[in-house]
C-alpha cells in the first residue's frame, strides 16, 4: 500500500527543484532559459494542484462529511497561488527579475505555509481518514501524470 502523503511529498519536492531551476534562470537574467524552466514548473505546479483538487479533496470531503473544511483553505490558497504564478511569468516574459521576485518573496511564505500544512495535517489524516483507497487515490493521481505527459 502506498501512502498518500509520501507520494504527495515528494509531487513538492519535484516542484520545488524545477522552480529553483528557474529561479536560478532569473538570478543569471537567461531569460530563454527562465521562460523554459518555468513554463515547466507551472505545469508541473498546475499538475499537483489538479491532483490535489480533483482527486484528493474530493474524497476527503466525502469521507470527512463535509465539503467545508481544510480542503476550502486549500483551495483558497491554490487560487492565491496561481495569480502569483501568473504575474511572475508576466515579469520573465518583461524580463523584470525585481517584480518576478517581489512576487516570488511571497511566494515562497505562502508556498512554506501551505506546505506545512498539507504535509503536517492535510495528508496525515488523509493517509489516516482514506487507508483502505491509498491505493486508489495515488494510482488516480497517477494517471493524471500518464495522461499529461
Amino acid at each position: 500500500m502506498q501512502k498518500i502523503a509520501s507520494y504527495l511529498d515528494q509531487d513538492h519536492r519535484r516542484c520545488d527543484d524545477q522552480y529553483a531551476v528557474a529561479e536560478s534562470d532569473v538570478i543569471l537574467r537567461h531569460w530563454d532559459d527562465a521562460t523554459s524552466h518555468f513554463s515547466v514548473f507551472l505545469q508541473m505546479f498546475e499538475l499537483h494542484l489538479e491532483k490535489e483538487e480533483r482527486v484528493l479533496f474530493p474524497r476527503l470531503d466525502h469521507a470527512l462529511g463535509n465539503g467545508y473544511g481544510p480542503t476550502t483553505v486549500m483551495r483558497g490558497e491554490h487560487r492565491q497561488m496561481r495569480e502569483l504564478l501568473t504575474d511572475m511569468k508576466s515579469a520573465i516574459t518583461r524580463q523584470d527579475s525585481d517584480t518576478f521576485f517581489d512576487h516570488a518573496d511571497t511566494l515562497r511564505i505562502m508556498m512554506r505555509q501551505h506546505n506545512l500544512k498539507e504535509e503536517g495535517i492535510l495528508y496525515p489524516q488523509a493517509d489516516h481518514v482514506l487507508a483502505a483507497q491509498a491505493d486508489d487515490v495515488v494510482a488516480s493521481m497517477e494517471q493524471m501524470e500518464g495522461s499529461i505527459a
